[in-house]
C-alpha cells in the first residue's frame, strides 16, 4: 500500500514537472503577469502585454499602482485598495503573444505596477 502511494506521488510530480512550462506560459500570463510590469534592465522596461492583448508598436499605455487603503475591502473580506494613474509607457518592440518592451512616456513606473491598453 505505501508503495503504490509512493509510485503514485512521484508519478503526479513528474506529470507536474512537465506541465509547468506550460502553466508559466499560458495560464501564467492570463491569471498572474498579465498587464503587468515584469521587470527593468539595461534596455528598458518588460510587460506582460503582447500581440495576444492587441497591442502594437507606438501604442501608450496606462500605468497604474495598487495602493491599500485603511479599513476594510468588500463585506469586511480584507483590505481596500485603489488603483493609481502613476504614469504611461510606449510600446517599443512585441517580442512574441505575451510580451513587449516599453519605454517610460512619463511618470515613474516600476516592476508589478499594472499596465492597460488606452481605450479608444
Amino acid at each position: 500500500m505505501r508503495f503504490r502511494k509512493s509510485i503514485s506521488l512521484a508519478l503526479a510530480g513528474i506529470a507536474l514537472a512537465g506541465a509547468v512550462p506550460a502553466l508559466a506560459t499560458g495560464i501564467g500570463h492570463t491569471f498572474f503577469m498579465r498587464g503587468s510590469i515584469v521587470g527593468k534592465d539595461t534596455t528598458g522596461t518588460i510587460v506582460c502585454v503582447g500581440k495576444a492583448d492587441g497591442a502594437t508598436v507606438g501604442q501608450v499605455l496606462d500605468v497604474y499602482r495598487m495602493k491599500t487603503l485603511p479599513g476594510s475591502g468588500f463585506k469586511g473580506t480584507g483590505p481596500a485598495y485603489r488603483r493609481d494613474l502613476i504614469g504611461h509607457v510606449r510600446v517599443d518592440h512585441i517580442f512574441d503573444d505575451h510580451f513587449a518592451h516599453v519605454s517610460v512616456a512619463d511618470g515613474t513606473p516600476a516592476v508589478h505596477d499594472i499596465v492597460e491598453l488606452r481605450k479608444k
